[in-house]
């Protein structure tokens, strides 16, 4: 079972305003019945238009018989014997198609596919792009790197999943005819992060790897070790993914610079934090 936050996401990429369940689901919102109804008084009869009927136009005259004695049989043989002369309907279809404009059909473009897990350590949020597209696992080299540089932000090197743990996953559908695009697959990470850090407190939103800033923080792959407002999201630092980190030695002391200076974000509140609990 998914959380309300994610189902409303999902909801959302796929255009979906209005809905109501069969039975009731746990954790999600009360129904609204009354956005279904609908009120036949509200609607005005559409009005009766009568036309009148055309007079009837007068008979054209018969044409006049032609003079028997100037119709020849023999004539009349060799005219019914005589081919009526059709054209083709292939030749019919091609006069057609060449004038008929030209329309241009555009190459279909595949949906982005990717896979980023949102998680937390301390107060710092993370959206990691998943290098296997699948959850990380405790000796996964991308997951022993992600632990290195937590503990070198000085932040927890456990990081917890945040909501129902579930990757998420992009398309979300494998057939069908919704919309499954970039702008859609933006509306809907932003919409599900967005949802989550609603009931947390967060200092700095972490995003890594190409998807994470491409569809979170709307940037370019290569803008990097930089930090970004984002909106409705807030402060973001933006960061490499851990596949290149480990093939790029040297963008490691990129991402040590970029990280120094925004430590004070969640360095400063772990210490308040760690204040107010001794207080």
């Amino acid at each position: 079972m998914i959380t309300e936050s994610r189902r409303r996401a999902f909801l959302d990429a796929m255009q979906i305003t209005t809905w109501l369940p069969r039975t009731e689901l746990p954790f999600a919102a009360p129904s609204r019945p009354e956005l279904l109804s609908f009120d036949d008084t509200d609607v005005e009869p559409a009005p009766v238009i009568e036309l009148e009927q055309p007079e009837a136009a007068p008979a054209a005259p018969a044409p006049k018989a032609a003079n028997s004695a100037t119709a020849s049989p023999a004539a009349d043989a060799v005219r019914a014997a005589l081919p009526r002369i059709a054209m083709p309907e292939s030749r019919k279809k091609a006069v057609n198609d060449e004038q008929a404009p030209a329309v241009e059909q555009k190459p279909a473009v595949p949906p982005p596919r990717f896979a980023l897990q949102l998680l937390r350590a301390g107060n710092v949020v993370l959206l990691v792009e998943l290098p296997t597209g699948e959850s990380f696992q405790s000796r996964d080299p991308a997951y022993i790197l992600l632990k290195d540089l937590l503990r070198a932000a000085k932040l927890p090197d456990k990081p917890q999943q945040v909501g129902d743990g579930e990757p998420i996953r992009w398309p979300l559908l494998h057939r069908g005819s919704i919309d499954q695009g970039a702008e859609a697959a933006r509306d809907y990470v932003q919409g599900v992060v967005a949802a989550e850090l609603e009931e947390m407190d967060c200092a700095c939103l972490w995003l890594i790897g190409a998807p994470a800033l491409r569809f979170a923080g709307e940037v370019d792959p290569d803008a990097c070790y930089r930090e970004l407002t984002v909106e409705g999201l807030g402060v973001a630092l933006t960061m490499p993914g851990l596949e290149q980190l480990m093939e790029q030695p040297g963008s490691k002391a990129q991402l040590w610079k970029a990280m120094r200076r925004s430590m004070p974000r969640w360095v400063v509140g772990l210490t308040e934090s760690a204040s107010s609990v001794h207080d």
